[in-house]
């Protein structure tokens, strides 16, 4: 008969840090490893609505894979298909970030970043109300996406990478980024903003 140990408090199987916007939060999971590899829940639907009190549900797993200067974003969509996003990095490593679109929030206007990569294995939780893009820092990477709502191509919009407003702090690479031509003709911040009021 085999013995089992204890299982830990659903608090000890993810670490939780809430950003400058608390909405948007980093989750690192509790990481198994030995001289084998390693294991951990990359997502359980417990521990997830347990910490962030959030009743979200993923409909749609998303998987992109990016060179090294690639920029996708700012991304989102209008309500009723806003989601919401849980993202990682399989491979390489990311800079993520999140722009609070809510009009009537006090963080308006702010964005949050965090650095994601497969070593540091940490997701970026980004609610609905929020738009999101990254820059792939390493010679490849492979981003994997959890949503909440289903890619409604007539909701999806998009704002400036660049936009002077918002004024993100993109780092600086030796290659030049690279942008879909959506993202490279999108909209100001003011412009997209002003036409959803």
């Amino acid at each position: 008969m085999r013995s089992s140990a204890p299982s830990p408090p659903l608090n000890m199987a993810l670490c939780v840090e809430r950003l400058a916007i608390p909405e948007v939060c980093v989750l690192t999971p509790r990481v198994f490893a030995d001289e084998r590899g390693f294991f951990f829940e990359s997502f359980n639907a417990r521990v997830f609505h347990d910490l962030l009190g959030s009743e979200a549900v993923f409909v749609q797993d998303n998987h992109s894979q990016s060179v090294r200067g690639v920029l996708r974003g700012l991304h989102y969509q209008l309500p009723p298909h806003a989601q919401g996003k849980l993202i990682r990095v399989i491979r390489g490593e990311i800079f993520d970030v999140a722009v609070d679109i809510r009009p009537s929030s006090p963080t308006y206007g702010r964005w949050v970043s965090r650095v994601l990569s497969a070593e540091n294995k940490s997701q970026m939780w980004i609610p609905a109300g929020f738009a999101h893009g990254f820059l792939t820092l390493s010679d490849e990477a492979e981003v994997l996406y959890k949503a909440t709502a289903f890619y409604e191509p007539s909701s999806e919009r998009s704002i400036a990478w660049n936009d002077p407003t918002l004024g993100i702090e993109w780092p600086a690479l030796d290659v030049d980024y690279s942008l879909s031509p959506k993202d490279a003709a999108a909209a100001a911040f003011s412009e997209v903003m002003n036409s959803a009021q």
